[in-house]
Order: C-alpha cells, then sequence, then structure tokens
C-alpha cells in the first residue's frame, strides 16, 4: 500500500513538469485537468513541499520541484529501458537504425559492413549520413555514430570497434629525386602534400608530438592526396585505408617507421541514456567483429 501511494501523482508531476501546463499535460494523458490537478496537490501535500509556480499564463518548477524533477524523470526512463529489454527479447531485430560516419571511412568501411548487415537481417532500416562533421547524436535523433581517433564527448558512451594506423609514405619517383627523410627534423627540407591539419603526428623518443609540415599543394580529399604522392608530388601521411593497397603493391614506400604515431581507435558512439536496442547491439557488435 505504502509503494502504491509513493507513485501516485508522479507521472502526472512528470507530464506537468515537461509540458509547463496542467491543460496541456492532462490532454496528453487523456485524463481531465481536475484530476491532474488533483494529484498534483496530493503529491505536494505528501511530500510537505510546493513543487510548481502557477499563475494564469504559466506554470514552471521550484527548486524542489526541479529536484524531485530529476529524479523522477531517471526513475521513469529506467522503468521504460526495462519494459523494452523485456519485449526486445521477445522480437527479431527490425526497425530504423540511424548512424553517421565520416565519408571516405564511412564509403570504404563502413557502408559495405551495414549492407552485408543487411541482408542478415531483412527487417531492419538503415539511414546512414556520410559527414566529417561532429553532430549531435540526440538533436538529430542518431542512434551512433563513427568516430575517428581521440574522444572528446565525455556525454557519450562509446565502444571500441578496431583501429587505424596513419603511414607516412612516398614513391619511388619521389624519392629517387628528392631522397628519403631519417629524422623528424628532415621533413622541413622536403615537400609534403597537406591535408586540412599543418601539422603531422608522430611518436619520438616514447612522446607523441607534432610536426608542423609545408608544401604547395593542400587537399580535404585523401584520394587526391594519395594521386598526388603516387605522381611522385611529395610525402603524405594518411590512414591505412587509403594507402594500404599501395603500399603492398609497392607504388608507396612507408619512411618514418620509427616514428610512427601510436594508432588509433575506430569507435561506436551513442548517448548515455539511449537504451540499446537489439537491432543496434548487433551492428555495433558486427562492426566491431569485421573491423578488429
Amino acid at each position: 500500500m505504502v509503494i502504491i501511494m509513493q507513485w501516485e501523482g508522479i507521472i502526472e508531476f512528470v507530464y506537468v513538469a515537461e509540458n509547463e501546463s496542467f491543460t496541456q499535460a492532462s490532454k496528453k494523458m487523456a485524463i481531465s485537468t481536475a484530476q491532474v490537478s488533483r494529484q498534483i496537490t496530493a503529491l505536494e501535500k505528501r511530500l510537505n513541499t510546493k513543487l510548481f509556480y502557477r499563475t494564469t499564463r504559466k506554470v514552471s518548477l521550484t527548486e524542489e520541484g526541479r529536484v524531485f524533477y530529476q529524479h523522477c524523470r531517471s526513475v521513469l526512463d529506467g522503468l521504460d529501458a526495462a519494459e523494452r529489454a523485456i519485449t526486445n527479447l521477445q522480437s527479431k531485430p527490425q526497425g530504423k537504425v540511424k548512424l553517421t560516419a565520416p565519408v571516405t571511412f564511412g564509403e570504404q568501411q563502413i557502408l559495405p559492413l551495414v549492407n552485408n548487415f543487411a541482408l542478415q537481417y531483412s527487417d531492419i532500416e538503415v539511414n546512414a549520413l556520410l559527414t566529417n562533421q561532429n553532430l549531435d547524436l540526440v538533436e538529430g535523433g542518431y542512434d551512433l555514430a563513427i568516430r575517428l581517433g581521440r574522444l572528446t564527448d565525455s556525454t557519450m558512451m562509446a565502444k571500441k570497434l578496431g583501429k587505424r594506423t596513419n603511414y607516412v609514405c612516398a614513391s619511388s619517383a619521389y624519392i629517387d629525386k628528392h631522397g628519403i627523410p631519417h629524422s623528424l627534423s628532415e621533413l622541413s627540407t622536403h615537400v609534403c602534400l597537406l591535408g586540412t591539419l599543418d601539422y603531422w603526428h608522430f611518436r619520438e623518443s616514447g612522446k607523441e608530438k607534432n610536426i608542423r609540415v609545408n608544401g604547395k599543394l593542400r587537399y580535404n580529399s585523401g584520394f587526391g592526396l594519395v594521386d598526388a604522392a603516387l605522381k611522385g608530388l611529395g610525402i603524405v601521411q594518411l590512414p591505412d585505408y587509403y594507402v594500404q593497397e599501395h603500399l603492398q603493391s609497392g607504388s608507396l614506400i612507408s619512411l618514418l617507421d620509427n616514428y610512427r604515431a601510436p594508432d588509433e581507435g575506430i569507435w561506436a558512439i551513442y548517448p548515455q541514456n539511449r537504451h540499446l536496442s537489439p537491432k543496434i547491439r548487433l551492428l555495433v557488435d558486427y562492426l566491431a567483429e569485421q573491423l578488429h
């Protein structure tokens, strides 16, 4: 009996708090405004505190009301998650998946894997947006994002899917003409092919460091930089998925291997308060298996 009484008025309170209106709350709950008001009044009496400021124009939370709302919202979110968890266990993966990933890595690595995943689960719909911008997942309604390198958003949950290696390389034509740099300081005497940054990342004597580089060509296209390197126009630093096949064929030669920066992570991130449904968990696990 005591437990039941503790729940009375909680849902009404949360609806009023989120809609800032008794009338709007009653409409969304499909009950009368008078019933909502009675429940809130009884709740305030039971707590012996005022939860709302009420005027003819506006309903707003008191300081005590804001504290109480945060706890109530958390409890209701937990109940929703528990219900979804049970429902999801009883159903096969289906519905929509909305994700975002970097453009080139998404085209070369992620989307082909997503296509394979879609072949296995025909009831799943996928909406993928490839962009190099770090989108707001909550605002955009994204289930997950693929991110590369260091993570900066501490409000997100993250699962490591794999890693990528950055290589410094050049063609034999460039090396025949300009020679090989044997130290980081020698890079200043070489022609470097620039991307969006003015520096390259290395590790020297156990410490990571950024080295500023210069060159005549600057592209925001990895493919354009690879093509320039293949044609002997300069030295380039790019992730493995741009240059791996050229390194294996010998058309590009890896340089400064002793100074190579630590591998960077490939991550799936998602909002902390978002319950991972089976379809999302399956996709994340599948990507991790394939990219490991």
